[in-house]
């Protein structure tokens, strides 16, 4: 979690895109998405309010965050997985659990 905030901050798209796989969608609309919500998006903080799951031979966790930005705050239980269902795979991105803006 702590990565992919720093990437959004940076704006390191194509590390966002890798740990994020979206394979029904078009990669060059992903990334312009992705590019314009990091240029126009002012990150402040980040809070990790708990997590489940995620130890080391897990391959599955979620972690529930704070994300402070200029004009509000997202809070979000993400969930993520491991690539290929190994213990030994990278963290990827699945999906928002729980959202709130």
């Amino acid at each position: 979690m702590r990565s992919r905030y720093s990437a959004f901050v940076l704006a390191e798209v194509e590390y966002l895109l890798a740990t994020h796989p979206e394979p029904d969608r078009d990669e060059t609309v992903r990334r312009n998405e992705l590019m314009r919500s990091c240029r126009q998006t002012r990150w402040q903080g980040l809070k990790i309010r708990d997590v489940q799951g995620g130890g080391r031979d897990a391959t599955e966790g979620t972690v529930m965050f704070e994300a402070r930005y200029r004009g509000g705050v997202l809070k979000e239980t993400s969930l993520f997985q491991r690539r290929n269902g190994s213990p030994e795979g990278d963290w990827l991105y699945v999906r928002a659990v729980a959202l709130e803006v």
